[in-house]
């Protein structure tokens, strides 16, 4: 768990099922943190759905750890 994040959900991004409760709750911690980045960065909340998107494509390759699908998610292309 990412210290001092509560946990935003990113289930309006995935598919219902798709990923276990666990999953969802690393994804969920790890998009409220990206957020909370880009938002203090004053980024525009359209980057939302690219960061749900690539906390996503992470967790589909397998990742699970909370820490390393925010970096993931904030990684430049």
């Amino acid at each position: 768990m990412l210290r001092g994040v509560a946990a935003m959900p990113i289930r309006p991004f995935i598919r219902t099922g798709a990923f276990e409760p666990e999953v969802v709750a690393a994804m969920s911690e790890a998009f409220e943190a990206a957020c909370k980045e880009l938002d203090e960065a004053g980024k525009p909340k359209v980057a939302r759905e690219v960061i749900a998107g690539r906390i996503i494509a992470a967790a589909k390759l397998g990742e699970r750890d909370a820490a390393r699908l925010l970096a993931a998610a904030l990684a430049r292309p």
